[in-house]
């Protein structure tokens, strides 16, 4: 039997080896990302980004199409007619005539108070604003990796202080069981120590499942599939408190950097394209126009060939269309582009103000979570003191397991704020730096 049960032993410990080394190399081949890395993939295959670099590109093509308005257009045209006709000395009179043409026209316009240059700047605009609309799409979806990235390390650094806690609460129960059985301890203290280590093992729980779900929510900002493997890069969970920059310089980097801003400035621009083209709804479009052709008609006695040649012509004019009354319609578009104007300038007046309020914010935030990590690394320095302190007193016997237990629970809670305040300081600082312009050039 003896025999037996050792090569039962045997086999499952070969195969737990088996099993520990798959899921070991496992975990060596799933790829861990920085938050550089995240930050440009997302840039490559975010489908939000995607679809604005698809309307970047139709802008393209209409500025081609613009640009190509002020050439002359030419155009082929023929016609082949066959008439058939009766005469009066009945069928054999009958008769087929044939007749055909050919030709080539082209007009270009000369002069049309400057609406086509007006469309090829307009169209200029509409491509330099589809480039800025995937920037600020871009900028948005940074702001929520960096969100998601920085979530997934305070939920690292979580589990760790959870599994140190487990840990600890493991070795005491155990202590204290045996103390138990040697009657040396009441059942109450092993039943508290035992509760507490479950209390312990729930948060380590709550930890891995909150840094599943914060995985989940990167992924799909990469666009990763669901069933990818993926982790970060092992962080440095180091943080100080670096000087925070001068609100005033950030919202001047912010005004003069960021891709709304500068959407409102060319929205005006175009806004004032717009009412020069309206304008010019007053003015005469003059045209020029010119064609060559010819025709033959088989009802003659001359020659087909002989036909083309002597009906061959050329003919070239100029063509001035003059507005005398448009209903009116010239007036309001002028009137409409004004009122455009204005509301362009104050939506620029809007963004800048938002804008502000949105850096103003972040710069408030950046102090309260600084002022929090503060407070909060004084609070653990003091409470860490006080849980060693009672973790000996309990081992000697000097203290019961209910105060240890405060004590421990009140260290837990410090632990807890000091790692929470720590990431949101963090977070704060790179979002702060974000709008200055800093981060991303920062970033390994």
């Amino acid at each position: 039997m003896a025999i037996r049960w050792l090569k039962y032993m045997s086999f499952f410990a070969l195969i737990s080896c088996t099993l520990a080394g798959n899921a070991q190399q496992e975990q060596t081949h799933i790829k861990q990302w920085s938050l550089k890395e995240c930050l440009a993939y997302a840039q490559q295959h975010n489908i939000t980004l995607n679809n604005l670099r698809l309307a970047k590109q139709s802008a393209d093509q209409n500025l081609i199409s613009a640009k190509a308005s002020v050439l002359p257009d030419l155009n082929a045209s023929a016609s082949q007619n066959a008439t058939h006709y009766g005469t009066a000395q009945g069928d054999a009179g009958k008769s087929i005539n044939l007749n055909g043409s050919a030709g080539l026209n082209s007009s270009v316009t000369l002069f049309n108070g400057g609406t086509l240059r007006a469309d090829i700047r307009q169209s200029q605009l509409a491509t330099e604003m589809a480039d800025l609309d995937v920037s600020e799409a871009g900028n948005d979806l940074y702001l929520q990796i960096i969100q998601a990235y920085t979530n997934i390390m305070l939920d690292k650094e979580t589990i760790v202080y959870a599994q140190d806690l487990v840990q600890t609460s493991q070795a005491q129960t155990e202590q204290m069981d045996q103390q138990y059985k040697a009657g040396a301890a009441a059942k109450k203290d092993l039943i508290q120590l035992q509760a507490q280590l479950a209390s312990d093992q729930y948060t380590l729980t709550s930890a891995k499942n909150a840094e599943r779900q914060d995985k989940i929510t990167l992924k799909q900002l990469l666009q990763l599939p669901v069933d990818s493997a993926f982790d970060i890069v092992k962080a440095d969970t180091t943080f100080a408190l670096a000087a925070i920059p001068s609100l005033h310089e950030v919202i001047q980097d912010a005004i003069n950097k960021r891709p709304e801003i500068k959407n409102s400035l060319l929205n005006i621009e175009n806004s004032k394209l717009d009412l020069k083209k309206a304008k010019a709804g007053y003015l005469p479009v003059i045209s020029l126009n010119g064609g060559i052709g010819t025709n033959y008609n088989n009802g003659t006695n001359i020659g087909t060939f002989r036909q083309f040649d002597n009906n061959f012509y050329q003919q070239i004019g100029i063509t001035a269309t003059i507005p005398l009354f448009s209903r009116k319609v010239n007036q309001t578009n002028v009137a409409k582009y004004n009122i455009a104007i204005k509301q362009a300038e104050l939506d620029l007046l809007n963004t800048k103000t938002i804008l502000s309020q949105t850096v103003e914010k972040a710069y408030i935030n950046t102090q309260n979570a600084y002022s929090q990590y503060d407070a909060s690394a004084e609070q653990l320095n003091y409470n860490k003191e006080a849980y060693r302190i009672a973790g000996e007193e309990l081992r000697v016997g000097s203290a019961n397991t209910v105060e240890y237990i405060q004590q421990k629970n009140l260290y837990i809670q410090a632990l807890q704020a000091y790692t929470q305040a720590k990431y949101s300081a963090m977070l704060s600082l790179n979002v702060f730096n974000f709008y200055k312009g800093d981060f991303l050039e920062n970033q390994q």
